[in-house]
């Protein structure tokens, strides 16, 4: 969605030339987005999903979406979240369809969600939103272009760095995260406002980018615009640098956690002998990587440190309650994981951490 830049990035349209150049940045970096991930696109069987919300990234992201698609075939299909958390939000879905239109989408069509559930409205809206856009993909396969940017990276860094949220969340967005695709975490948000400027439309900006009561919207209009104040500029591109380099980090960290997976697992669950030597960062990563596959989710780090108790500090202590109704337990040398109806009461255990 459209929103103010940071200081130091500049925006809206200062001349032609600028703003010409801006547009070409976008499609070059969805251009080369498609071209590095050749079975990515191969999956889209035929047909390139734009998430379009009607702000300046997403249009900026559907222009060149539809340009890097001619070439290589595929149809572009535009996506229009209806959330109906303001008034008039169907108008703004509309007009933002005949905008993806006029843009060069084949197709374009509103999906309206209810906005429910555990959470505050951004979490619980953002929920809705990718369950919609999932949905809609025929058969589950396919590409889906999202229009995060490299302001958009570096404010979801900040946000994990503050909230402890430890390296995973420190990576950022990854660029392909299926059916995710994010070809824009290199571009400023000020070069699709200005991209726009060149295409001769004009983006929605939307209200809750400005308000307040939004812990991501003080980051974005407060906090980044003092750093950038303070360090003299370029604090947006060095997190998303950060991210970039701590996301390959992750990457090689879970290949290698992925062949250990697989040298512990057994019958009986996971191996405590052979994970006993590794690691804690990557035997940590061995069990987050087995809870997800059992259906555990909502894991935090105490949840994984007090699984991996169980074999770092085995003292024959009892199971480890996780989210789900799941518990984590040791059984003659194997770690095992159950599901029943019980709570953290009803597995008598000393403190596994």
């Amino acid at each position: 969605m459209s929103a103010r830049p940071p200081r130091g990035e500049g925006g809206g349209a200062r001349g032609p030339e600028e703003n010409t150049a801006a547009l070409a940045q976008v499609r070059r970096a969805v251009r080369e987005f498609l071209a590095a991930r050749e079975q990515a696109v191969r999956l889209a069987a035929g047909e390139l999903t734009v998430a379009v919300s009607g702000g300046a990234d997403s249009l900026a992201l559907t222009e060149a979406g539809a340009a890097a698609a001619r070439g290589l075939g595929l149809r572009v299909r535009a996506l229009v979240v209806d959330h109906g958390l303001q008034a008039g939000s169907a108008q703004v879905a509309e007009t933002a369809v005949r905008t993806a239109r006029q843009l060069g989408a084949d197709s374009a069509e509103v999906l309206t969600v209810d906005v429910t559930g555990r959470g505050g409205p951004e979490a619980t809206a953002r929920r809705a939103r990718y369950a919609a856009l999932r949905a809609a993909l025929p058969e589950g396969r396919g590409l889906v272009l999202l229009g995060h940017t490299r302001d958009d990276q570096a404010e979801t860094v900040l946000l994990g760095l503050g909230r402890g949220s430890g390296p995973r969340s420190l990576a950022g967005m990854r660029p392909l995260d299926p059916p995710w695709g994010r070809p824009l975490l290199d571009v400023p948000r000020s070069v699709t406002v200005r991209a726009c400027a060149a295409l001769g439309v004009r983006p929605w900006s939307d209200p809750h980018n400005d308000d307040p009561r939004f812990t991501r919207v003080r980051v974005r209009n407060e906090v980044l615009p003092l750093l950038e104040d303070v360090l003299a500029g370029g604090v947006a591109a060095a997190l998303a640098r950060t991210a970039a380099q701590l996301r390959e980090d992750s990457e090689a960290l879970d290949e290698l956690a992925g062949r250990l997976l697989g040298s512990a697992l057994g019958a009986e669950g996971l191996a405590a002998e052979v994970l006993a030597p590794v690691a804690g960062a990557v035997r940590r990563r061995v069990l987050r990587r087995w809870l997800l596959d059992a259906g555990v989710r909502e894991l935090t780090d105490a949840h994984l440190r007090s699984v991996d108790a169980l074999i770092a500090h085995w003292r024959g202590q009892g199971g480890v309650w996780l989210p789900g109704g799941f518990e984590a337990g040791r059984k003659r040398g194997w770690l095992t994981i159950s599901h029943g109806a019980g709570g953290p009461d009803a597995y008598p255990r000393r403190d596994a951490r």
